[in-house]
């Protein structure tokens, strides 16, 4: 989503810097609908587990916001590789905690909070300045910190990223009020026209993509996500 929003805006004129600016913005706002949407699926197949959803998000709410406001001060080029190479290097963990030798046998899921609650403010600055909701450092949280089956650690993050985009929402808003040269009907660094047709169809596809999730097994669906990743990361470094 962040790749194809950037590139539309530059394609109307704004600048690269505000470009990446209002597509990180835009995208959360996105995220929000649509993490709502899927919450509503995952708990539907209770794959979410509350209580970490709640501490970790809610300290990811204030992460965000603090790494939105940063991001509103860096310059747009540098957002775009630290973007690219960030999710390049979360597929690599990723990929590299799946083979066996890493794998824990028989490990019992656990709800360590703290750990919940430690990991929450970094995650959300991320979010912040990435414009992501969060999931690609969530998940593998879930996955590689607290056991978590994949299909649980999928819709638990969902769950945090309702909170995690509602910090980043506020920051992107608060920091670009006044800003010259946005886009017609934006506030902030949310671009209202473009936030509509974006939700218009992700909000629905979350059923779609939620009822996937539980219809896949486990390793089948780690792949895809890392592959999603890797592919993600070398379109914004401008590889393709």
């Amino acid at each position: 989503m962040i790749p194809v929003s950037c590139w539309l805006i530059q394609s109307m004129g704004v600048s690269q810097d505000l470009a990446i600016k209002i597509a990180f913005g835009t995208s959360l706002l996105v995220i929000l609908p649509t993490a709502i949407s899927g919450s509503w699926r995952h708990n539907k197949e209770q794959a979410i587990r509350w209580k970490p959803a709640l501490v970790l998000g809610s300290c990811a709410l204030v992460g965000a916001l603090v790494g939105a406001t940063l991001a509103a001060h860096l310059p747009g080029e540098m957002l775009e590789k630290g973007f690219g190479g960030f999710v390049l290097a979360i597929a690599l963990w990723m990929g590299l905690r799946i083979l066996p030798r890493f794998k824990k046998e028989g490990a019992e899921p656990r709800e360590n909070l703290g750990l919940a609650a430690a990991c929450g403010f970094p995650i959300g600055m991320v979010t912040g300045l990435t414009g992501l909701g969060g999931g690609v450092l969530i998940v593998p949280v879930l996955v590689l910190g607290l056991n978590f089956p994949m299909h649980v650690a999928v819709g638990t993050s969902v769950a945090s990223i309702i909170l995690a985009s509602l910090g980043g929402i506020v920051g992107y808003v608060v920091n670009g009020l006044g800003v010259p040269g946005l886009l017609p009907h934006s506030i902030g660094y949310i671009n209202l026209p473009i936030w509509l047709c974006l939700a218009a169809t992700s909000i629905p596809l979350a059923q779609v993509g939620a009822r996937a999730a539980h219809a896949l097994p486990a390793r089948p669906l780690r792949y895809i996500f890392i592959a999603f990743l890797v592919y993600a990361g070398l379109e914004m470094m401008g590889v393709f």
